[in-house]
């Protein structure tokens, strides 16, 4: 996972826990993960979350994961690897 994909994911979780006025415990309660899991996501030291642990943070807020990634800042993202333009026939 690229690095600002990282980043975008973990500005995501962290604008939606104060949305919500929880905190990171509460959260991680919410999704039954460690508290130190998710701290390792939030402060850089998981530097590649699964889809898998992003869904039981969904879960956790409530919400889907089409809502997680409903945001300019993820449309914006450029792909990683840009397909090559198609020629025609």
């Amino acid at each position: 996972m690229n690095h600002e994909l990282s980043s975008l994911i973990r500005e995501r979780i962290l604008q939606l826990i104060e949305a919500r006025q929880i905190s990171l415990t509460q959260l991680a309660r919410d999704c039954h993960m460690t508290q130190s899991t998710l701290n390792n996501l939030i402060n850089r030291q998981s530097s590649s979350p699964t889809i898998m642990t992003i869904k039981r943070i969904c879960d956790g807020l409530g919400i889907t994961l089409s809502e997680f990634f409903d945001t300019d800042a993820f449309d914006r993202l450029l792909p990683s690897h840009p397909q090559s333009e198609s020629k025609p026939d």
